[in-house]
């Protein structure tokens, strides 16, 4: 059984919850909540433009499909297709922060 009664902090949460940083667990939780982020700023980018998935996947030479995966948080995507889908196709600069 998990102890919660001594949690003050949300990283002591994510600890309880999905284990100790490089710990299998906490990787899996660690690259689904990423994949999310990216799938939502995508969505929502793409919505300030009002453009489509269709418009957004031939502007930047992807499929509907592929632009859909990633809004949807499935599937993996290469840091080129990313960079490409919102500097080309949305005209957003991105950037990088390292931990």
């Amino acid at each position: 059984m998990k102890e919660y009664k001594n949690i003050q902090t949300f990283d002591q949460l994510i600890e309880v919850e999905h284990g100790k940083i490089g710990t299998e667990s906490r990787n899996t939780y660690e690259e689904k909540s990423q994949m999310f982020i990216i799938s939502e700023m995508l969505k929502e980018a793409r919505r300030e433009a009002k453009i489509t998935q269709e418009e957004l996947a031939a502007k930047t030479g992807t499929k509907k499909s592929y632009i859909s995966r990633i809004e949807n948080g499935k599937g993996n995507i290469q840091l080129s297709t990313l960079i490409r889908i919102f500097e080309i196709g949305l005209n957003k600069r991105i950037g990088f922060t390292f931990l």
